[in-house]
């Protein structure tokens, strides 16, 4: 990948491992959290249908509560990083500090209630809420960045995108072959990232149970943060964005 600006080697290894650890904090919050997606907001989608429609034996207010979280943690997130972005502050390492520390003290909250029991035994919206928020704010910080075929919170199109590629079908926007085969990286780190965050979540929660591994994730989340800012990882035309 000669021909490709080494800044957008640096974005695109900073969003693998920001998809790493939203699939880590999926395995937390479904395993033992009460069956919550807190990162992948889909699936909650559908478990409130479920549940609204009386089937299944499916909780409404789980999800509900993390559906709200989430979405209060992008209008939250969108006019704060808006204004920094606006100002010419380092909008980006802030979206991912927020995160951090949201990670952090819903952990915190976690171990001071529960200790290190393997997982919480009743519905904690504190807990729920806390970690939905920090997912929230980071989809309004991954959007922001706006790299290509890295939602890092969402992998079916690019499962789908790098499936299509890979079966040779004309694409016009993959140019020349470094470009191509950054694309193709991309879409399969945000496969293969939400898979093994998965696997290294549940590993996590062994040892540690939910606290301590919440403590951990948003620790990783705020080294990586200043890990952008020590390397300069930013959008230079994100001031534009609206």
């Amino acid at each position: 990948m000669s021909d490709v600006p080494p800044s957008e080697v640096r974005r695109t290894a900073v969003m693998t491992v920001l998809t790493v650890i939203a699939g880590a904090v999926d395995a937390v919050s479904f395993l033992t959290l009460g069956k919550v997606f807190c990162a992948l907001a889909t699936g909650n989608v559908l478990f409130l249908s479920f549940g609204l429609a009386g089937e299944g034996d499916v909780p409404v207010a789980r999800p509900a509560a993390a559906v709200g979280a989430f979405v209060a943690g992008c209008v939250i997130g969108v006019p704060a990083l808006t204004s920094l972005a606006a100002r010419g502050r380092a909008w980006f390492v802030a979206g991912l500090a927020g995160e951090g520390l949201l990670l952090v003290a819903s952990g915190a909250v976690a171990l001071g209630r529960y200790g290190l029991a393997k997982a919480v035994d009743h519905t904690d919206y504190v807990v729920i809420g806390g970690v939905a928020l920090a997912m929230g704010l980071r989809a309004s910080t991954a959007l922001r960045m706006h790299v290509p075929g890295m939602p890092t919170l969402l992998s079916q199109t690019a499962m789908a995108e790098l499936v299509d590629d890979l079966l040779d079908r004309p694409r016009t926007a993959s140019g020349a072959p470094s470009r191509r085969t950054l694309a193709r990286a991309r879409w399969a780190a945000t496969v293969c990232g939400i898979f093994v965050g998965g696997v290294l979540g549940t590993w996590l929660l062994v040892p540690l149970g939910p606290g301590r591994a919440l403590i951990v994730i948003g620790a990783a989340v705020l080294v990586c943060a200043a890990a952008s800012h020590a390397a300069g990882v930013r959008r230079e035309d994100a001031g534009a964005r609206g």
